[in-house]
């Protein structure tokens, strides 16, 4: 594995760098007069400067209007991108669109991508992922799926209730998974169908309140009832939705990653400009020992996480499925992530858990980080799984 940045990925992470802390960063004073991160027409500007600038969705091929870059080689744009929470958004890299957008590029058929790819991809609309379900349905057990498909002649009528859907509140169509064959396992029996979000039978009940800022389309709770869509609305194969979902979420873990690790640095670089000009008991913060070890365990801690990213992403390149290490990534990132944010609030004290910085609003958001996209604890279970079946027949 070559650690080396390619000349021209270089270049991107300094372009998307000074981008982000430019024209992104200023404008986060703008995000809570609105839901959807900024204003609309704001966002229409920046999102136009971003294209201008050939920044526009890094991780899309040219012919989508992308950069075209590979998935280790979005590593670290990704990061420098997510220094703002509203990056990733300007460079149409955030989630669920991201996510959403790999989906339908590997799965979709020529009918559905210039319907639904090729829009979502030039950032005219937005989409949501519908999968999880509130109890007694699917959350991190995906066997749990209640949602159901129902063959009617050639159509399937959908039934079902989700939850955080992700940008579901104004999304333009949904990826809803549903069981079609409930005789087998979900990971033989479930689907996924793409349906217009007018669609009669869809509806938007709420948008769920959370924790820290929320994002375009926010989480949405919807219901399906007698929702009836044709054969053609399905993604790739009946029967394939756990296959197709594995998929998407393989590499959207890694993402998550990577922009919460451009979050994490940013809180760490305020963390330490503050302690560098702030003083007590007659010498500045960063000649303590006690936040010294703050910042050194923040930086080895961001340095382990980054490795594990890159490995991770070089593995699914080469066609591994990665799952052991995804996993490991995913639960080491997601603390890692929380503990810095936690650290620099410590150090900033009085200020860090003001609103005047950023890192308040940070700390909110990224517990959610240990939840979203697999449970730290689910991670852990799989991670275990693979070492008892290694190890543990005995010596």
């Amino acid at each position: 594995m070559d650690f080396t940045t390619p000349p021209h990925v270089q270049d991107i992470v300094r372009r998307v760098t000074h981008f982000v802390n430019a024209e992104v960063i200023p404008l986060e004073v703008h995000a809570a007069d609105t839901s959807d991160g900024l204003p609309a027409p704001m966002l229409a500007d920046l999102r136009a400067k971003a294209k201008a600038a050939g920044l526009w969705a890094p991780q899309l091929p040219t012919e989508l209007g992308g950069i075209g870059l590979s998935l280790s080689e979005i590593v670290p744009v990704f990061e420098a991108a997510g220094r703002s929470h509203l990056g990733p958004l300007a460079l149409n890299c955030s989630a669920p669109d991201e996510g959403n957008m790999h989906l339908l590029h590997m799965f979709a058929n020529e009918e559905q991508r210039e319907r639904y790819l090729k829009p979502l991809a030039a950032g005219a609309i937005y989409s949501g992922f519908a999968m999880t379900e509130p109890h007694p349905g699917a959350g991190s057990d995906p066997n749990m799926l209640r949602t159901s498909a129902v063959r009617d002649g050639d159509d399937w009528i959908i039934n079902g209730h989700k939850w955080w859907t992700s940008g579901g509140d104004g999304a333009a169509f949904l990826l809803i998974m549903a069981r079609t064959n409930p005789d087998v396992a979900t990971s033989k029996g479930a689907t996924i169908f793409i349906a217009p979000a007018d669609t009669p039978g869809i509806e938007v009940v709420r948008r769920i309140p959370i924790m820290g800022f929320d994002d375009l389309g926010g989480h949405a709770e919807i219901k399906f009832h007698e929702l009836r869509l044709p054969q053609s609305a399905i993604l790739g194969q009946e029967g394939d939705g756990f296959a197709l979902t594995q998929a998407r979420l393989g590499p959207a873990r890694l993402t998550h990653c990577m922009r919460w690790t451009g979050i994490a640095q940013r809180a760490l670089e305020i963390a330490t400009q503050y302690a560098a000009m702030r003083e007590a008991f007659g010498k500045h913060l960063t000649e303590h020992q006690s936040i010294q070890w703050m910042l050194a365990d923040s930086a080895i801690e961001l340095h382990a996480g980054r490795l594990m990213i890159q490995q991770a992403a070089w593995l699914l390149e080469k066609g591994d499925q990665a799952r052991q290490e995804a996993s490991m990534c995913k639960v080491f990132v997601a603390e890692t992530v929380n503990r810095v944010i936690d650290r620099a609030i410590q150090i900033c004290g009085g200020l860090g858990i003001s609103r005047d910085l950023p890192l308040s609003k940070w700390y909110e958001a990224a517990r959610a980080f240990r939840i979203y996209d697999g449970a730290s604890e689910v991670h852990r279970m799989v991670v275990a799984r693979r070492v008892i079946r290694a190890y543990g027949s005995g010596v």
